[in-house]
């Protein structure tokens, strides 16, 4: 596109590939990333002294920070992401769902004021009915959701997801909903032009999943019928012009597989980890996109869905538990061949620090049919070698044999089922 891309970095990351692919690299300070990545004034520093004239938050850090967005607007910089006002819409999940049900997004039975303490989670509970999911009205990733059966249950929820409110929510607010459970989590990947048409390019579907975090996502989802999806990619229109939403942005919903009916889970406004198997089946290039929209670009692009795509995160941990196993990678040889992929952050003699997430590559698969994709991501998972740290190569691998995953008839409890 022509565009000169300025990278800003940590001490910990200063050997990571993407620190010599940029054009430029600003060293913003120590691995801590309060010192760091989430020091707003310092990446504004650095698109200052570097000449900036946009700033792209990524995933993760400051990407769903209203207020860093407003700083980035407020210091006369184009912001590549939605309004501030839609991440602040969007960011609290109480508001959010509220949000929804008056646009007529479908949204599961739950609480819509936050619930102060115990004594009002278990009368709230009782109203909705078990098993019910809790969690944080902010924060994102998984991070302090649980489910309770019980009471008992409740109890344990609730201290679970009061505890990671004060620690990574930025609010202490908590909510209930009914749980489904039997459910599949499917996304709907949407695009905010700048003439405020809102358009949906597709699902997803992040069923595979450990401790409420993804690891394998594909599109199409093999578990929803034509008739759902199009009610699906219907209900993400309208949820992205009920916040007149702009850029790339992700509509989440569990969908209640034996019923082929779905709710509104929540909204990521920003970039997903697994926008890569969107753009093989579409053609379109999200982050593209993305700058484009930013500059005021209004034309839709041409989609022609097609195939099937399947993301492997490929994370630096054990198998077995998925607990983190930084260290330094002796081996890195990725594969290659017909609709092979790979989206990685490291190379041969880099370290897995223990300081962030420990996602290594994004190995994607794409075939004619799934049988196809499937018989390619076989082939490309055992061509994948990393030696050094830990890493989970061995589960895709099982994943790619389950009878479940193979059929595609798969929940959000299938890890959870292999490893019982």
């Amino acid at each position: 596109m022509g565009l000169r891309a300025i990278a800003v970095y940590s001490e910990a990351d200063a050997d990571l590939p993407f620190v010599r692919e940029a054009d430029e690299a600003i060293l913003l300070g120590p691995a801590n990333p309060a010192q760091s990545y989430l020091d707003a004034a310092k990446v504004l520093e650095a698109a200052r002294v570097s000449g900036a004239q946009a700033v792209h938050p990524g995933y993760g850090f400051l990407s769903e920070n209203a207020g860093f967005a407003r700083a980035v607007i407020d210091a006369g910089l184009t912001w590549i992401g939605p309004s501030p006002e839609a991440i602040e819409q969007m960011g609290d999940k109480i508001n959010a769902r509220n949000l929804m049900e008056a646009a007529g997004v479908p949204v599961a039975a739950g609480t819509r004021e936050p619930v102060a303490d115990l004594e009002e989670a278990v009368a709230a509970a009782a109203g909705i009915g078990y098993p019910v999911m809790v969690k944080t009205a902010g924060g994102g990733g998984g991070i302090g959701m649980g489910v309770a059966h019980d009471e008992a249950g409740l109890a344990k929820a609730f201290e679970q997801a009061a505890r990671a409110a004060s620690r990574f929510g930025g609010t202490s607010a908590i909510l209930l909903e009914r749980y489904i459970e039997r459910a599949r989590h499917v996304e709907v990947q949407i695009l905010g032009l700048a003439d405020g048409t809102v358009v949906a390019l597709g699902e997803r579907d992040c069923s595979v999943q450990r401790r409420h975090q993804k690891v394998v996502e594909e599109t199409p989802s093999p578990g929803i019928t034509q008739e759902l999806r199009e009610r699906m990619l219907a209900a993400a229109v309208r949820a992205g012009e009920a916040v007149g939403y702009l850029g790339a942005g992700t509509v989440e919903c569990l969908v209640d597989a034996d019923k082929q009916d779905f709710v509104f889970l929540e909204m990521n406004t920003r970039l997903q980890v697994e926008h890569p198997v969107t753009e093989l089946v579409t053609g379109v290039d999200l982050v593209e996109q993305q700058l484009l929209i930013a500059a005021g670009e209004k034309t839709v692009p041409s989609v022609a869905a097609r195939g099937h795509a399947i993301e492997f995160r490929v994370y630096a941990e054990d198998p077995k538990r998925f607990f983190p196993g930084p260290g330094k990678i002796d081996v890195w040889a990725e594969p290659s061949g017909e609709g092979v992929r790979v989206d990685s952050g490291y190379a041969e003699g880099n370290t897995v620090t223990p300081f962030y997430d420990p996602l290594m590559a994004k190995l994607c698969v794409f075939g004619q049919t799934r049988a196809e994709a499937l018989e390619r991501a076989r082939a490309a998972v055992a061509d994948f070698k990393v030696v050094g740290p830990k890493n989970n190569l061995p589960f895709c691998a099982e994943l790619l044999e389950h009878p479940e995953f193979v059929g595609g008839d798969y929940d959000t409890g299938l890890v959870a089922r292999m490893r019982a």
